[in-house]
């Protein structure tokens, strides 16, 4: 599926993109309704495999319909066990496709998502690290409370330490929660890089072909390390492998 490169988007990629938010919002309502009368019934494991059947439809989706091809490097170094995910941020898709390629996982996001219909349903079976984002320190506190029980269980626990999404080839200012969670709880750190805003713009119905790419880090070992140390060691490992050249490069 290809089209043509620069300039706005084809009448064939606009008409793909509005029947992909058809179809993925109408199976996204019809899966919510039953994640809220069976999901809360499954043991641990099979809540999540069940309640990401709708987020596995939604990836196969988004490549058949939109033509977006997907490609990850170094998943030999995500391995059993607690660890620390530092991802940057880009759009709703690595939400989604984080959940398929870690599971479980507990993600560190905003509480109001819990609050959406159907969606948020979802979500909420899954555990993840809630946080109001307006309440700094207890936010932190939260991370490092939430987290230390999850990764005590087990459990990855994934931040975004950007906060908000960022345009496609640009890295926000990273804060050092996750990597003081790591720090304390003495688990690694592994870090990702990815371009999915290419393809899945942030606050855009379009979907627009292409390949992203999504790249994993061999763990970085916390022990001995200030959590700055560790934020800019992870921070400075997505720059280096964005795929693509960022516009903003990491301070130091």
């Amino acid at each position: 599926m290809k089209e043509p490169a620069g300039g706005p988007p084809s009448w064939g990629i606009r008409i793909r993109s509005v029947l992909f938010f058809v179809i993925y919002n109408a199976v996204g309502i019809v899966h919510g309704l039953n994640c809220l009368l069976i999901g809360w019934f499954l043991p641990r494991d099979q809540r999540y495999r069940f309640v990401n059947i709708w987020t596995r439809f939604a990836m196969w989706l988004l490549g058949r319909l939109n033509g977006v091809r997907i490609r990850v490097e170094g998943r030999e170094h995500l391995q059993d066990g607690p660890m620390v995910i530092i991802a940057n941020h880009q759009s709703s898709w690595e939400t989604f496709y984080l959940q398929l390629l870690i599971s479980p996982q507990a993600t560190v996001l905003k509480r109001e998502l819990l609050w959406l219909p159907f969606f948020g349903w979802g979500l909420a079976l899954l555990n993840p690290i809630r946080i109001d984002r307006g309440k700094g320190r207890a936010a932190l506190k939260a991370v490092l409370e939430q987290g230390a029980e999850r990764l005590k269980d087990g459990i990855p626990v994934v931040i975004y330490p950007e906060g908000s999404r960022q345009k496609p080839g640009t890295l926000g200012h990273f804060n050092h929660g996750g990597s003081l969670l790591a720090c304390r709880n003495k688990v690694p750190v592994v870090a990702i890089s990815h371009n999915s805003g290419d393809c899945w713009p942030a606050r855009s119905w379009l979907r627009l072909p292409g390949e992203i790419i999504l790249r994993i880090s061999p763990p970085i070992n916390t022990e001995d390390k200030d959590a700055k140390t560790v934020t800019r060691l992870a921070e400075q490992w997505i720059f280096e492998h964005y795929p693509g050249e960022p516009a903003k490069t990491p301070k130091a």
